[in-house]
C-alpha cells in the first residue's frame, strides 16, 4: 500500500517536512535500525550523501530495550518492544515490505550450530508469519553467512521451503559489505522473496573491488586526537589482548575486520593507538552516520552496532527494492535528495 507521509531525514535533527508518496515497511528484529535508516535514506556517511528514498516504516519491533531507546531516538517513531510473538496481534492490515535480520546464534559459526531448530534462530518462523499475514510485495531476510554453510543445508532449505510456501519466488545472495561502500569485511546473506514472482529482484552490482575497499584509516582518522565522549559514543574497552579476534590489530592500509556483537570488549586494536577501537568508530566502520546516538553505555552499544547491518549496504539494497516494487505497481517512484 503507498501511504503519503511527512518526513524528517533520519539520522539527522527534526526538521521542516515534506509530502512524498511511500511504500510501507514492517520491520522485525529492528536492532537500533540500520536496515531501516539504510532503507530509508537521507543521511550522509564519510563525506557522502545517500539520498532519501520513498520507503516509510509503519510498524517496527526488538526485544532489546536499548536497541529501542536508540531506534526510537534516531529515527522519530515509535518502535514496539518486547517479544516478537507478544506483539503479533499489533501488525498493521498490510505493507508493501517486511524486512528482518532474525536471529543468527545458532547459525553463527561461532554458534551453537543448532541451525533453524534452535531457540533464537528459528525466531525467523515469526517473520515467515508476518509474512503470511501482511503478504506484502515483497520481503528481506538478513542473515550471517553460516547460514549458507553445510552444516545449515538443511536449515536452509527449511527457510526457503516456508516462503516459498506462501507464494513468493524466493531467491538469496551473500553480499560483502566492502563491494558497497562499507570500511569492513563483512559478509551477510539476504533472503528476498517476491510475491507471485510477478517481477524479478536482481542485487545491486557491486560497486568496489578489494583493490579498491575502504581503509579503516580513511574511515577514522580524524577521530585520532578526539578525547573521549560518552554522549557522542567515543569510548572504548580497556580490555587486555586475547587470542584469536581479541588480539587483532587494524591495518590502516585495510579495510576493517567484521565488527561483532558478542565479543566482550574483545573488539580490534586501533591501527596507531595503544588501545581498542572506540564504539563511534565501530559505528563508522558499520557506515552510521556521526549524527546517529547510541543510547547506551559501551557493552550494549557495543551489541547493537555489532549486530546492525551496516545502513550503506541496505541503501544500495534498497535501489534494488525500489527497481523491483516499481515494476510490481507499475510506476517508478522518485528518489528523494538529502537535504
Amino acid at each position: 500500500m503507498l501511504t503519503s507521509s511527512g518526513y524528517d531525514m533520519p539520522g539527522r535533527a527534526h526538521g521542516a517536512t515534506r509530502m512524498i508518496k511511500a511504500y510501507s515497511i514492517v520491520s522485525l528484529f529492528s536492532g537500533c535500525g540500520g536496515m531501516d535508516l539504510g532503507l530509508m535514506g537521507g543521511f550522509e556517511v564519510l563525506g557522502k550523501p545517500y539520498a532519501r528514498r520513498p520507503f516509510e516504516v509503519v510498524w517496527a519491533n526488538d526485544l532489546n530495550p536499548y536497541a529501542c531507546l536508540t531506534y526510537a531516538h534516531n529515527l522519530g517513531h515509535a518502535i514496539r518492544q518486547g517479544d516478537i510473538w507478544d506483539h503479533m496481534a499489533t501488525l498493521p492490515e498490510s505493507c508493501d515490505v517486511v524486512v528482518g535480520g532474525f536471529p543468527c546464534q545458532d547459525i553463527s559459526i561461532n554458534g551453537k550450530r543448532a541451525g533453524v531448530a534452535g531457540a533464537r534462530s528459528g525466531l525467523y518462523r515469526a517473520m515467515v508469519e508476518a509474512v503470511r499475514r501482511l503478504k506484502p510485495k515483497v520481503f528481506v531476510a538478513e542473515n550471517v553467512r553460516g547460514l549458507l554453510y553445510k552444516y545449515n543445508e538443511e536449515s536452509l532449505r527449511q527457510v526457503l521451503r516456508d516462503f516459498s510456501g506462501l507464494g513468493y519466488d524466493v531467491t538469496y545472495q551473500l553480499y560483502h559489505a566492502a563491494d558497497y561502500e562499507v570500511p569492513q569485511r563483512r559478509e551477510r546473506v539476504f533472503i528476498v522473496g517476491v510475491r507471485g514472482g510477478a517481477a524479478p529482484f536482481e542485487a545491486p552490482a557491486p560497486l568496489l573491488d578489494k583493490t579498491s575497499w575502504i581503509t579503516s584509516k580513511a574511515a577514522i582518522a580524524d577521530l585520532e586526537t578526539r578525547a573521549q565522549d560518552a554522549e557522542f559514543s567515543h569510548i572504548w574497552s580497556l580490555a587486555r589482548k586475547s587470542s584469536d579476534q581479541g588480539g587483532r590489530r587494524l591495518d590502516p592500509g585495510k579495510t576493517s575486520h567484521t565488527i561483532r556483537a558478542e565479543c566482550h570488549g574483545n573488539n580490534q586494536f586501533h591501527y596507531a593507538l595503544p588501545r581498542r577501537i572506540s564504539m563511534r568508530e565501530a559505528a563508522r566502520f558499520q557506515t552510521f552516520p556521526d549524527s546517529y546516538l547510541f543510547k547506551a553505555r559501551l557493552r550494549e552499544t557495543e551489541r547493537m552496532i555489532g549486530n546492525a547491518v551496516p545502513p550503506v549496504l541496505a541503501w544500495h539494497l534498497g535501489t534494488s527494492l525500489q527497481r523491483t516494487l516499481a515494476a510490481l505497481g507499475g510506476e517508478a517512484l522518485p528518489t528523494m535528495a538529502a537535504e
